[in-house]
């Protein structure tokens, strides 16, 4: 079993179009929630989401490349191209033909399954658009990926709600780590804003009034985002031999499922996903002085997933910062855990923790540290990341710290 290293990160958000621009975005407490853009928001009861400003996809792909991508693969494509060009990846005919990516979204193109479906049925239309199929599937994102970089190793994606890009980045850990690829692409991307989506998350009741508040007393729901984050994996030492620089060492990885209710969570779901993060990364509770919490802001899941917490670390758990950065860079669904699994590397390589913005009072049924509205500098040596999905889809990465 091999040591896995993070060599490269991307990132497209609502806090910038790269990786740095998301760091630092995170460090200042700065939110990306603002009123929706994108479509008309009288057709709607929730004004707020955190949409990506100032986009322009021929700013970074070719026009005619770019009209074979709908919205998520475009981002997913250009998250990838950051990652791999920090990771400083060495391109032999052996490494495309072995190397992996496995990427996570749980609606993929939907945007243009929607619009025809609205040709057929609104406007009488008899036929839709004749790449509707290649846009709308969910595995775009990665094979688009493999093209642009000429990857013919193994490719897939993951489709587990909110949990997909997490679960996507366990996988890609382990096939590293055994032998399975030589190095692996993995995260996810997600595009959420079509009327559709935001009509059946209206239904659902769960959306903010206002803004995303994770673990706050007066917090009333979460608030969509969308963007995509992309990690390059790869064995520890190989990484050193090539000059490469490390930013973090993934450790562990840890899922498990509720079989409880199909939207309420559990404690003991989650909780026993952070154990076998734990387990498998051979991490005692006290080496954890970090968590990025799911926070997606509603009351049952910061209630529910701070019971977890405590169900775990028991004692530990009044020397843990916990923080949702969910609270400035929205629920961006499939891809969260992605971008949150960069914000824990960038947290353990630059020793600040990003803060839990939007905070304004206590909450006694989420009594943890919280990191409110500032981000902190401290040293952890180890940290997890946690994704809770609809469905009761549990997954877990551990971090740890390199020198």
């Amino acid at each position: 079993m091999r040591r896995v290293a993070i060599t490269g990160v991307g990132v497209v958000s609502p806090l910038g179009l790269n990786a740095d621009c998301f760091w630092q975005s995170l460090l200042d407490a700065k939110s990306g929630i603002a009123e929706i853009q994108s479509i008309d928001p009288a057709q709607i009861r929730f004004k707020y989401g955190a949409e990506i400003k100032n986009y322009v996809s021929e700013d970074h792909l070719d026009a005619k490349e770019a009209s074979f991508m709908e919205r998520f693969s475009q981002f997913a494509v250009i998250a990838a191209e950051e990652a791999v060009a920090a990771a400083g990846i060495e391109w032999t005919a052996a490494l495309r033909e072995s190397m992996a990516v496995v990427t996570g979204s749980c609606l993929g193109g939907r945007p243009v399954e929607e619009a025809g479906y609205w040709e057929l049925f609104h406007n009488g239309k008899s036929r839709v658009h004749p790449l509707t199929i290649p846009l709308s599937m969910n595995n775009a994102g990665a094979s688009h990926v493999c093209m642009r970089f000429g990857i013919q190793g193994p490719a897939y994606t993951v489709s587990t709600a909110c949990a997909s890009s997490t679960h996507a980045i366990g996988q890609a850990f382990q096939m590293v780590r055994s032998g399975a690829a030589p190095m692996a692409i993995a995260g996810g991307s997600e595009a959420p804003f079509f009327l559709g989506n935001l009509k059946a998350w209206e239904a659902m009741r769960v959306i903010s009034k206002d803004t995303c508040r994770p673990f706050s007393k007066e917090r009333s729901g979460m608030v969509l985002g969308e963007g995509a984050a992309m990690l390059v994996l790869e064995p520890l030492d190989a990484a050193l031999a090539r000059g490469a620089r490390p930013l973090a060492e993934i450790v562990g990885f840890g899922m498990s499922a509720d079989a409880g209710h199909i939207t309420q969570p559990v404690v003991t779901g989650p909780a026993h996903a952070m154990r076998n993060a734990l387990r498998d990364a051979g991490l005692a509770l006290e080496q954890i002085g970090y968590i990025n919490a799911h926070g997606t802001a509603t009351e049952a899941n910061d209630r529910t997933e701070t019971a977890a917490i405590r169900c775990v670390f028991d004692r530990h758990a009044d020397r843990l910062a916990v923080s949702s950065t969910k609270s400035m860079h929205g629920h961006a669904l499939g891809a969260s855990g992605a971008l949150e699994a960069v914000a824990s590397i960038l947290a353990l390589k630059h020793g600040m923790l990003p803060p839990t913005a939007n905070f304004l009072s206590p909450d006694p049924a989420c009594d943890l540290d919280v990191i409110p509205n500032q981000a902190r500098e401290a040293r952890v040596e180890a940290c997890l990341s946690n994704s809770f999905a609809f469905g009761g889809l549990n997954a877990v990465l551990a971090f740890k710290a390199l020198p």
